[in-house]
C-alpha cells in the first residue's frame, strides 16, 4: 500500500499593521511638534489610556538616547520631551516627516528657552484635535505643522507659527480647510503683532518675477507664489493668551484696525477669512464655537464661518 505525503498547509502571508507602534508615533510626534509634555503626547496619541502607557515607552526611548526631557519650572515635576540629535537623525527619513528639517535640541538650557512658546502652540493644536474627535471631523497630530515658512522674495520670508489642515465631514460632504496660525503670548507689542498682517498681505499678493534664461530652467508659474502650495489662500487665525481679558481684547481691536486701515490688508480681507480668539475661550467652547472675532466684522463666530 502506498501513501501520498500531504503538503503542509501554507502559512498565512504576513500583513503589516497599518498602525504605527506607539514608540514610532511618539518619535514622529516629537519630530513634527518639536516638544511636548507627557500629557500632551497622551492627548494627541492615546487620549483614552492611562498616562503610564505613554510614559513607559518615552522612558525607554530616553534610555536609548533618542529623546530627552526638561522639567518645567513650577510644575511639580512635569516633563517636556524633545528629540536628541540621534533621534532627529532617525526620524528624518520617516515617511510622515520627509522634507521636514530636523530640529534637535542640544541641551536642557536650549529646551527651556523654547518651551513656553512651543508648548503653547501645541496647546492650541490640542483644542482643534479634541474638537475634531468630538465632531467626527478629520484633524490628526500630523495635520498641524509648526513653523511654516514662505518666501516674500529678496531674501525675505514670513513664518507662521503653524499651518493647520482640517477636514469638515458631513452627510455626503467633505470640506477641506487650511489656516495659517499665529499664537501670541503677549510677549511683543500689539503694534508689532498687528504688523504681521502686512506680511501676510505681502505673501497673498507676491508674484515672483521670471529669472533670466541662464539662471532658471523652469518657467515661473503665472499668478501669486502661494498657488504652488494651496488651491486657495489659507485662513489667518490669531490665538491670544498671556494677558488679561482687556489686554487681549485690545490686541484683537488693533488687528481689526490694521485690517481696516492698511490698503493691502483691507484688500486681502475681502477674500481671505481672518479672525482672532482667546485661547481660554477656544479650549472652553471648542474652536468651532462662536469664539472668533472676524478682523473685518464684529459678530463672533466659528473659525469655519469667518
Amino acid at each position: 500500500m502506498t501513501t501520498t505525503a500531504q503538503a503542509a498547509p501554507a502559512l498565512p502571508a504576513h500583513v503589516p499593521s497599518p498602525v504605527e507602534p506607539l514608540p514610532n508615533q511618539l518619535l514622529t510626534a516629537l519630530g513634527q511638534h518639536r516638544m511636548a509634555t507627557t500629557g500632551q503626547l497622551q492627548a494627541l496619541l492615546r487620549p483614552a489610556v492611562r498616562r503610564q502607557t505613554v510614559n513607559t515607552p518615552l522612558n525607554e526611548l530616553r534610555r536609548r538616547g533618542l529623546v530627552d526631557c526638561t522639567v518645567l519650572p513650577r510644575s511639580r515635576g512635569m516633563r517636556a520631551w524633545y528629540l536628541t540629535g540621534d533621534g532627529a537623525r532617525m526620524v528624518k527619513d520617516f515617511p510622515a516627516l520627509r522634507g521636514r528639517p530636523p530640529y534637535p535640541i542640544t541641551s536642557t538650557t536650549a529646551a527651556s528657552l523654547k518651551t513656553p512658546h512651543t508648548l503653547t502652540v501645541l496647546r492650541t493644536h490640542l483644542a482643534f484635535v479634541a474638537d475634531a474627535r468630538e465632531r467626527g471631523d478629520e484633524h490628526g497630530f500630523l495635520d498641524w505643522t509648526p513653523e511654516v515658512s514662505h518666501s516674500l522674495g529678496d531674501g525675505e520670508k514670513v513664518i507662521a507659527d503653524a499651518l493647520l489642515h482640517y477636514t469638515l465631514t458631513g452627510p455626503g460632504q467633505r470640506t477641506k480647510l487650511r489656516a495659517l496660525v499665529e499664537v501670541d503670548r503677549t510677549t511683543m507689542s500689539s503694534e508689532r503683532l498687528a504688523s504681521k498682517l502686512i506680511d501676510y498681505a505681502r505673501l497673498w499678493s507676491y508674484e515672483p518675477q521670471p529669472m533670466g534664461r541662464n539662471r532658471s530652467r523652469q518657467p515661473v508659474l503665472p499668478g501669486p507664489a502661494w498657488l504652488r502650495w494651496y488651491p486657495v489662500f489659507p485662513r489667518i487665525l490669531f490665538v491670544l493668551t498671556g494677558g488679561s481679558r482687556q489686554v487681549l481684547d485690545n490686541r484683537i481691536s488693533d488687528l481689526q484696525a490694521m485690517t481696516a486701515q492698511h490698503p493691502l490688508v483691507a484688500t486681502m480681507a475681502r477674500t481671505v477669512p481672518m479672525g482672532g480668539a482667546v485661547l481660554d475661550d477656544i479650549e472652553a467652547q471648542r474652536p468651532t464655537g462662536e469664539v472668533w472675532t472676524p478682523l473685518n466684522d464684529e459678530r463672533p463666530r466659528s473659525w469655519t464661518e469667518l
